[in-house]
């Protein structure tokens, strides 16, 4: 299986979350898991809110950034190119997603275009869910059932 992971699913891999264990499972799994190079941003802000909301300890925090950034490495991860960012934009109008969303799908369908096999898209947004299914992408979620 080739995965691709938004910041949603990628972050549970990191703290723990409903479906983390299913996640770790995907990427085990996994030939290939990609993600986009803003996720790297997002996730970390992610980390840095559960600090400040006390859901992460200092001790926690200091660790999940460790060992994310020890990982990071191991991930195919797509850069933002400008001719990413007009799909993203195009994909945003189309679906009516949120700028990060929207590139996160675009970075996905690149993805499938570069490696020419189907690609199954984790995420837990159900707007960026139901976007990725109508570009044809295959639901990690879709393989919980």
């Amino acid at each position: 299986m080739r995965l691709y992971l938004d910041t949603s699913a990628l972050i549970k891999l990191y703290v723990e979350e409903d479906d983390s264990n299913f996640v770790e499972g995907a990427v085990q799994d996994a030939e290939t898991t990609a993600t986009s190079i803003v996720t790297y941003v997002e996730a970390r802000s992610a980390f840095s809110r559960r600090r400040r909301d006390g859901s992460l300890n200092l001790a926690d925090y200091h660790r999940v950034i460790r060992e994310f950034d020890r990982e990071w490495e191991r991930y195919f991860v797509i850069p933002v190119t400008a001719s990413l960012v007009k799909s993203a934009g195009r994909l945003a109008d189309i679906h009516a997603l949120r700028g990060y969303d929207a590139l996160q799908l675009a970075s996905a369908d690149f993805f499938q275009e570069k490696i020419k096999e189907p690609v199954t898209f984790g995420c837990w947004d159900s707007r960026l869910e139901t976007a990725a299914r109508r570009q044809g992408l295959q639901l990690l979620r879709s393989r919980m059932q």
